[in-house]
């Protein structure tokens, strides 16, 4: 049985035919038709999350763990609000979300009527493409929203995709059933060009590398991609280019320079223009590391090129002097035959460079207290092999930098607008259809922000959730500012005297705790014991000023 909304039939059966199964409800009664028809024609794989702003980022981490598009739905007014978030980090992260809102008639819109807000675009600055289907059911109009529906889920599914978002305007009754199949539609196929760099720029792109004898390459956030990882280390001995990566690049030759917060503190105490560029590579999406920013902004690359297949003009360091509309993988795999061979004091003045601030590293935390600092590097050493690591914002990603991990692990995270808002969520919606192990690195404040993650019904036994709880919001005393203003504990620090128990309790998870190096050890052999077979969240609970002195003393001990 399915509504016997023409428009819902016809969108369901556009769904379908393109392969777009997944569906995660919120519950509601103006979206009934749709709840009606994703559900009872049993073609769709359908879920229920309550909270819209938790559905979204659920729904997020699906696509990203299915690396296919996952369709929302919500009810009207400000249930279509609290998806907005998530859009938002969609958008950055170009994850493929197809956002179906309901609406009241637009008739009634600013009315007075009930639980209706003007939701004509709303995502509009985060969707690709949207569409608020017609009220009527007319052959015309029903050929019309067949037509923008197909444009809509192309964009999902292209290899630039990026969420859609289609509203839909419903009058009562709403909830009258059909016993039909989904209608025959017309699907409308659009070719998938992959671009290509033509031979006359390739040319100048040649002659640009071989004349360049300092190239620094940026690999931003991404997927996890070997044949990439083997095609840039191929380039980089080849020209002598230096590659900086974070872990959310998900590359890991030993080629690479990964150590970029401590280094960039000892590079400032060198001559900055031996680490200068002559040319910037940028690919991926957004690096963590404040300072390599600020770097490269200070010491301006003569060219910088980013590479984009959707053609983004992403000037991060203000020196772009090119966008090359190509995938990193392809761009290096044309380029290498036709460029020299040659040596490069650049790459290996970086690599001394790295080797000494590992060994200064190294050699600081072996005194380091029971801390946010040291609690990262042993969950670094522990966390098992082909693990997926999904990093909170805010400390956790900054002090997951500064820490080595096996590089059989694929990390993830919210960095698309960097919020704390719903990290666990998406983690949690990635995990439900994830083979894998996956941990969650998260801190407190973002944990409980983000509680109602663990609301619904697909919170894997897979799923390890650790909680730095450092009593409030840690990173603002690391970073310059806030920590001096007399409204910090209050207002920045947010200070949080609760505990993770009543929260696992509430949800049925497993809960330990660890608040100094014995029982951390002990936590962790049980956390990721082979026989654990429940969610378990360990809540390791550390001192903020601590936390402080030992994270600026790190820094403090490289630029020394």
């Amino acid at each position: 049985m399915i509504s016997d909304k023409k428009h819902v039939q016809q969108l369901a059966a556009l769904l379908q035919q393109k392969g777009i199964s997944d569906v995660v409800i919120s519950p509601g009664s103006r979206n009934g038709p749709m709840i009606h028809t994703f559900s009872g024609s049993g073609l769709f794989n359908c879920r229920t999350v309550v909270d819209e702003r938790s559905a979204a980022y659920f729904a997020l981490g699906l696509a990203q763990a299915n690396k296919k598009p996952v369709v929302i739905v919500c009810s009207s007014g400000t249930a279509t609000l609290n998806y907005a978030p998530a859009v938002a980090e969609a958008f950055y992260l170009k994850v493929p979300l197809v956002v179906i809102t309901a609406d009241r008639p637009e008739y009634w819109i600013d009315q007075g009527e009930n639980q209706c807000i003007n939701q004509k675009g709303i995502y509009s600055n985060f969707v690709k493409k949207e569409y608020q289907l017609p009220l009527g059911e007319t052959e015309t109009e029903l050929w019309q929203a067949a037509n923008e529906i197909n444009q809509c889920l192309n964009i999902s599914l292209s290899g630039q995709p990026a969420p859609v978002h289609i509203n839909v305007p419903l009058e009562e009754p709403l909830h009258q059933l059909a016993d039909i199949d989904l209608p025959d539609v017309k699907e409308i196929n659009e070719p998938q060009n992959i671009p290509t760099v033509d031979a006359d720029l390739t040319q100048k792109l040649v002659d640009e590398i071989n004349n360049s004898k300092k190239i620094v390459i940026l690999a931003g956030q991404q997927n996890a991609n070997k044949e990439l990882d083997t095609l840039l280390t191929a380039f980089a001995k080849k020209t002598g280019a230096v590659v900086l990566k974070e872990h959310l690049s998900n590359l890991n030759s030993t080629q690479f320079c990964g150590n970029i917060d401590t280094m960039m503190a000892a590079i400032l105490n060198n001559k900055v223009e031996d680490f200068q560029a002559d040319l910037l590579i940028s690919f991926g999406g957004h690096f963590v590391s404040k300072s390599l920013k600020q770097f490269l902004r200070k010491n301006k690359a003569c060219a910088h090129w980013h590479l984009s297949p959707a053609n983004d003009y992403y000037d991060t360091y203000q020196s772009l002097t090119r966008v090359i509309q190509a995938d990193a993988a392809s761009f290096f795999s044309h380029l290498h035959s036709k460029i020299f061979t040659q040596e490069s004091p650049y790459f290996q003045r970086w690599k001394n460079k790295e080797e000494e601030v590992i060994g200064l590293q190294n050699k600081y935390v072996e005194t380091l207290p029971f801390s946010d600092l040291k609690v990262t590097l042993e969950l670094a050493r522990r966390i098992p092999e082909y693990s997926d690591l999904h990093l909170g914002n805010s400390t956790p990603v900054r002090y997951a930098l500064l820490a080595n991990f096996n590089t059989t692990i694929t990390f993830y995270g919210n960095r698309g607008t960097s919020g704390i808002d719903g990290s666990l969520s998406t983690a949690v919606g990635f995990a439900s259809v994830s083979e894998k192990l996956n941990t969650v690195l998260i801190g407190d404040l973002s944990f409980f922000y983000d509680s109602n993650a663990l609301w619904n019904n697909y919170v894997g036994k897979n799923l390890r959730i650790v909680v730095i709880n450092n009593g409030g919001g840690n990173i603002f005393s690391l970073i310059k500012g806030p920590g001096e203003s007399p409204a910090f504990k209050q207002y920045f620090y947010a200070e949080n005297k609760y505990s993770a128990a009543g929260i696992a309790q509430t949800f049925g998870l497993d809960y330990l705790c660890a608040d100094n190096e014995t029982n951390l050890n002990t936590a962790l052999n049980d956390l990721y014991h082979p026989g654990r077979k429940k969610p378990t969240i360990l809540e390791i609970f550390t001192d903020a000023e601590v936390n402080t002195n030992t994270f600026r003393g790190l820094f403090n001990f490289v630029k020394q």
